[in-house]
């Protein structure tokens, strides 16, 4: 369970004093960190001791995905409010309570954890960042073609964006709800592909494939979107000038 050290520097640069989370040693100037593991217990009520408040970004989607974010979620929750924590803000993502997929499910189980829990709380769920968009353009394209379901729709958000907006909610306080984030636009997954190939100078094709079921329906429906607002400012092809050196849209 880790807090990227980055992000962690953008809160004590705030004002915030930082004490960051992780499951291996860190150092980091401005931030304290403490071995903290949340799929056993260990070291979270030294995490949470004599703190103000929590942001909870800690999650595990490949593996002992339960132990971190379903249980190891209320052990945080349970230690915090053991702790006199007055705030836990956690964060989640746009549709785990529409799509149909096993980490959703258990995400959204982590937000009813901290709904329950004895610690006032917000929790910020936030759309797809562009970088998980072009790793999964890259792993769909492996054998030559980009495959996927061009009518699936996404909302890519800047990262630095959403730690603005957590950062946000830390200054305002809990709120006992629900606050959505997203990206300026929503994207059909042709138009990112066109953009994503012109980008890299890519001449692969793409490989329309309809995800079927319930799945494919949420996620051609706006599954993974929201008319939130605000929204971020940065854009798809702002990510893929500052990766791949530009693109324009036609």
């Amino acid at each position: 369970s880790t807090f990227d050290p980055v992000r962690a520097r953008r809160l004590a640069a705030a004002g915030f004093e930082v004490r960051g989370a992780s499951r291996r040693a860190r150092t980091g100037s401005k931030v304290e960190w403490v071995v903290t593991d949340l799929a056993t217990g260990a070291g979270v009520a030294e995490a949470v001791a004599g703190t103000d408040a929590v942001l909870h970004l800690a999650s595990s989607p490949r593996r002992q995905t339960r132990e971190v974010d379903v249980v190891g979620t209320r052990r945080l929750v349970e230690a915090a409010a053991a702790a006199g924590v007055r705030h836990l803000v956690y964060v989640s993502i746009v549709g785990v309570d529409r799509v149909p997929y096993s980490y959703y499910r258990a995400k959204l189980a982590a937000e009813q954890v901290v709904a329950a829990g004895a610690v006032p709380w917000t929790v910020l769920r936030a759309t797809q960042f562009p970088q998980f968009l072009d790793q999964l353009l890259r792993l769909s394209s492996r054998l030559g073609p980009v495959i996927g379901d061009r009518a699936v729709v996404a909302q890519p958000v800047d990262p630095d964006e959403v730690a603005d907006q957590l950062i946000e909610l830390l200054r305002t306080g809990a709120r006992g709800d629900i606050v959505e984030y997203g990206g300026p636009e929503v994207l059909r997954f042709d138009e990112a592909v066109r953009m994503w190939r012109q980008a890299r100078h890519s001449r692969r094709p793409l490989l329309p494939v309809r995800f079927p079921g319930r799945l494919g329906g949420e996620l051609r429906a706006g599954g993974l979107v929201t008319a939130a607002q605000p929204t971020g400012r940065r854009r798809w092809a702002d990510y893929l000038a500052d990766t791949y050196g530009g693109t324009s849209r036609r």
